[in-house]
């Protein structure tokens, strides 16, 4: 099972921008994960097809399982 952390922004034309972070350290602190999504706005570090990053649209934590099948 893998985990990544996502973190979802709008940019200017207001499309969603996903930054993803894979096993991130847990258990997660909702107030540090804002204040780096912070950060990233005010800091301007992402330009996109769509314009700069504008706002904060949400944070979540994604799980995957894969289970391999044997066809033999």
């Amino acid at each position: 099972m893998s985990k990544r952390l996502e973190l979802q922004f709008l940019n200017m034309e207001g499309r969603t921008v996903t930054l993803a972070v894979e096993d991130p350290v847990e258990p997660t602190n909702a107030q540090q994960i804002s204040d780096v999504m912070d950060d990233i706005l005010d800091d301007s570090i992402f330009m996109t097809t769509g314009g700069p990053l504008v706002s904060k649209r949400g944070a979540r934590i994604v799980e995957r399982t894969v289970e391999a099948i044997d066809i033999d």
